[in-house]
């Protein structure tokens, strides 16, 4: 049953790691079940419905790294803000230290790709990025911040968060999440007008 465990792990991780690197149509299961050195019946033993159920649960896996890195961020930090700056500035130490090859959710690059071709997909995307803004707004709202406008201070995090990703990936550089670190204060703490008992913007 290890066996078994750990052969199926070894192909998502391998699925992830090609989907990352070289993207989701450019990625056949031949090169997956190649370079997870699995027998071909494995994959589709654990994933019958071939490339599409395998990107799925690349995607879920990928969120609830996340997810957890995310959690323990908050739980370690004083505020939104404090927790956003260190979790942005672990996930560039990360890159840094991958050299930017494995680093990025993967769930950004699928919605990207599929989402004109694979509603499944493109779902489970969207299901990504609203865990992340919930998990957000929520902590905001314990703040103090109306719930609306803690929902559009978490999305402009969750997109200043995807943004600086992608450019921090073009140029091999962790330049773009440093910056972003620098202003998610302007975002959340500098904004008195968003929170409850004040002028709406």
């Amino acid at each position: 049953m290890k066996d078994r465990h750990n052969s199926r792990d070894t192909i998502l991780r391998t699925a992830m790691k090609l989907f990352f690197t070289q993207g989701y149509h450019a990625t056949g299961l031949n090169q997956i079940i190649n370079e997870s050195h699995s027998p071909k019946g494995s994959l589709y033993y654990y994933f019958p419905n071939g490339k599409e159920e395998l990107a799925l649960e690349c995607i879920e896996s990928s969120n609830q790294i996340v997810i957890k890195k995310l959690k323990t961020s908050f739980a370690n930090a004083k505020d939104v803000t404090e927790a956003m700056q260190r979790f942005i500035q672990e996930m560039a130490t990360y890159a840094e230290e991958s050299q930017f090859t494995n680093f990025m959710p993967f769930s950004f690059w699928v919605a990207v790709e599929t989402s004109c071709i694979s509603n499944k997909l493109r779902e489970a995307c969207q299901g990504v990025f609203m865990d992340w803004q919930t998990i957000i707004s929520d902590q905001l709202r314990v703040e103090g911040m109306e719930s609306t406008k803690a929902l559009e201070i978490a999305m402009v995090l969750v997109s200043l968060l995807e943004g600086a990703l992608i450019l921090a990936l073009t140029k091999q550089s962790s330049e773009p999440l440093l910056t972003a670190v620098r202003f998610i204060p302007f975002l959340v703490k500098q904004c008195p007008a968003l929170y409850v008992g004040t002028n709406n913007i």
